[in-house]
């Protein structure tokens, strides 16, 4: 069938969420973090995605945004920074994530072709209305999809459940695209067709579902549909 309907994962797909650490790091007065910097980029992103999938099952589900906390905090006490203003610069350069460089190319190509385009996240609505805002790229989407709806984290089905509702599309009439090897893959059991934005060159996720497609960045989305 056809595809009418390209979905993203916002966060390590669409937005940088590296970036925060990194650019906190540039800064006057931040030695210390500049050291360890790349440690607690990963740290923070491995411990938030952690998070999500234990509340998912324990039904504990909170807004993602304070699961983005606890995993900063996590990794600032790993890397012995106790630094309540740095936790708070970092917290507050994860609303201004920019977008990866080929993101507005992209969405402009899918856009033109007369494709409907939207985010599928576990972040809040709040989260990702700040994201899009800030990269410059809502113009770009019909919808921002959260989790918030549902109460329950990816790769819940009822998560994916939403595109339909939303835009009343059969599972095969949708591309959906993600940076987690397992979102992909559990998407694909799903019924999307999917695409992992592989950008680390990681082995494939050992899932009953595979993406139908590996790609290093987003640059050859278009070429897809």
């Amino acid at each position: 069938m056809t595809i009418t309907t390209c979905v993203f994962d916002a966060y390590g797909t669409l937005f940088d969420v590296a970036a925060a650490a990194r650019v906190a790091a540039q800064e006057p007065g931040r030695e210390q973090l500049a050291e360890v910097w790349p440690q607690i980029a990963a740290d923070w992103r491995a411990k938030q995605l952690e998070y999500s999938w234990l509340r998912a099952v324990s039904g504990a589900y909170v807004p993602f945004w304070d699961v983005t906390k606890d995993g900063l905090d996590w990794a600032m006490e790993r890397a012995g920074l106790e630094d309540l203003e740095l936790r708070e610069r970092l917290l507050a350069l994860y609303w201004e994530l920019p977008a990866y460089k080929e993101v507005p190319f992209m969405l402009a190509h899918l856009k033109a072709a007369g494709k409907t385009c939207a985010i599928l996240s576990n972040g809040n609505k709040d989260m990702l209305d700040g994201a899009v805002d800030s990269a410059g790229i809502g113009l770009y989407f019909d919808a921002l999809l959260s989790v918030d709806k549902v109460g329950i984290f990816k790769p819940a089905s009822q998560v994916y459940d939403l595109v339909g509702a939303e835009f009343g599309c059969a599972p095969d009439e949708v591309l959906f695209v993600s940076s987690n090897g397992w979102d992909a893959g559990h998407a694909a059991s799903y019924g999307f067709k999917t695409v992992w934005v592989n950008r680390s060159g990681l082995p494939m996720d050992r899932l009953p579902g595979k993406p139908a497609h590996v790609l290093s960045d987003l640059t050859t989305i278009p070429e897809l549909v």
